[in-house]
């Protein structure tokens, strides 16, 4: 009773946008894919006004009546469960009890550097992370951030170099090798594992990148083209296969797969796997003092792992309200055609930053594709509900967020590796810091790794990233405060590092 009236009597928030819906006219800067688009990419107002009428009423029905750009139902894209915003949650905070900063404006030198950040991105997609400091692309990109007076990546000592490049923002994704320990490992699943590899994508095929076919899918056409897969399975070795592991993921598989390896003891004999890392349980675990009981289904193993399951549900229905009912940010692929009419010379309404138009990026792009369009790493680009914020950044908060409150942070992950540039193989990993890679770490760059593969798809911001993980925190907080009211051991409650370094007890 005593927590269910806690979130009875919480105050709603606000929930500030950044305003660009209503200084642009046009919508240039909302998300409007999958509806009627004219010739030059910008959205029919009327069923803009559709949208925004179906989001205020809250009806199905209401949904159901939006014009669509495509009149074929069976090549049509819809919308992605935009009700899942008005969802009310029985365990942690209601989704709209959670808020989100505006995001970074249409016009700002944050957006401009974000943007020039993702085109770099899509770029250097097949470029093997172990390569970034001797490759000419990334040191070009590196180069050209550092000069950027919005850009808000991780820097050494205020410039971005090929070792901060693409990365998260807390200090231990600046340590070790960029992927996460917890991607690079085999899952042992029971009597079962899971080996890392994927199935990886080929190298130097990018869409959208022809005006006719980014109009057709803003319009709702799914694309007629698929994918296609190397004949070899391969480690995680660059930001295109990062951007394949996170288009097919189940949402909290990297996490619960991060639970198993942590809850695994390590098993030598095991020739397939080794086994896990065996980590420690939090500190606070009171059962760790106990001399006649163990942990189960609280504060256990079995715990552990339907936590991580139980965050990501309601983390989706957080970060959803905001999504439609709050910022509805463009995606970048439609940024990209702003970009493409600006360079062009089209008559349109852009308000560009220039620090974006005057990048040399941008000739790069247009070399290599014939266009300023933002090459996407998938067929149909993004999904169709808003950017900001990220589904996968704030699953991956609450998440990673669980996982550090339960086990203990600051257990050293044994023999890191890294893989080879052709992702064939694992080796050691023997950096300067290989002793210091701890379990709180490797999870905060496990969530990066997530996060940030989706950008480099060309399907997020950085700021969808920075601020979703920050929401995700916060939905796994309400969470582990409703379960610390209703336990019946004696328990002072959960302890964990946030994303900002600060210690948070709950």
């Amino acid at each position: 009773m005593e927590a269910a009236q806690f979130h009875k009597d919480l105050p709603l928030p606000d929930h500030i946008h950044n305003g660009d819906e209503q200084l642009f006219p046009n919508r240039i800067a909302s998300f409007s894919k999958g509806l009627p688009h004219n010739s030059v990419g910008e959205v029919d107002l009327n069923a803009y006004n559709a949208l925004l009428a179906a989001l205020a009423s809250g009806r199905p029905a209401s949904f159901e009546v939006i014009p669509s750009g495509c009149p074929d139902p069976d090549r049509r894209l819809r919308f992605v469960n935009p009700l899942a915003g008005l969802a009310f949650d029985l365990e942690g905070a209601d989704s709209h009890h959670l808020a989100m900063p505006p995001a970074p404006r249409f016009s700002s030198a944050e957006t401009a550097g974000e943007m020039v950040e993702l085109y770099w991105q899509a770029l250097a997609r097949d470029v093997p992370f172990s390569e970034y400091a001797d490759s000419p692309l990334t040191q070009s990109a590196a180069a050209e951030l550092s000069q950027l007076r919005g850009f808000r990546g991780p820097t050494l000592r205020g410039v971005v170099t090929p070792a901060t490049l693409f990365r998260g923002f807390t200090a231990a994704d600046l340590m070790g090798p960029y992927l996460s320990q917890f991607l690079l490992r085999a899952i042992p699943f029971g009597s079962q594992f899971v080996e890392p590899r994927l199935r990886a994508t080929v190298a130097g095929l990018d869409y959208l990148t022809a005006f006719d076919d980014w109009l057709a899918l803003q319009n709702g056409y799914a694309p007629l083209v698929t994918e296609q897969f190397e004949p070899v399975r391969r480690y995680i070795r660059h930001g295109r296969d990062l951007a394949t592991w996170v288009h097919r993921d189940v949402l909290f598989q990297a996490y619960f797969n991060a639970c198993l390896i942590l809850l695994t003891p390590p098993e030598p004999a095991d020739k397939a796997t080794g086994g896990g890392i065996g980590a420690p349980l939090s500190p606070s675990n009171p059962y760790n003092q106990s001399l006649s009981q163990i942990g189960f289904g609280t504060l256990g193993a079995p715990y552990a792992a339907t936590m991580v399951a139980e965050a990501a549900t309601r983390a989706l229905k957080a970060v959803w309200f905001q999504k439609w009912f709050v910022h509805r940010r463009l995606r970048p692929e439609e940024f990209g055609c702003s970009v493409h009419n600006a360079r062009s010379g089209r008559p349109a309404d852009h308000a560009i930053h220039p620090d974006l138009l005057n990048a040399s990026v941008l000739n790069v792009v247009y070399a290599k594709h014939g266009s300023y369009l933002l090459p996407q790493a998938y067929p149909e680009g993004a999904p169709l509900h808003p950017a900001y914020g990220a589904g996968h950044a704030t699953v991956a908060g609450a998440c990673v967020t669980m996982l550090k409150a339960l086990f203990d942070e600051s257990f050293v992950i044994p023999n890191p590796v890294v893989a080879g540039p052709a992702g064939l193989s694992l080796t050691p990993y023997t950096g300067p810091d290989a002793g210091r890679l701890t379990v709180g770490g490797e999870l905060n760059k496990l969530a990066a790794n997530v996060a940030l593969g989706r950008n480099f798809a060309g399907i997020h911001w950085r700021s969808d990233y920075t601020q979703s993980l920050r929401l995700g925190e916060a939905v796994a907080a309400s969470v582990l405060q409703d379960h610390k009211r209703t336990f019946a051991e004696d328990f002072q409650g959960f302890a964990f590092t946030g994303f900002d370094g600060a210690r948070i007890v709950v």
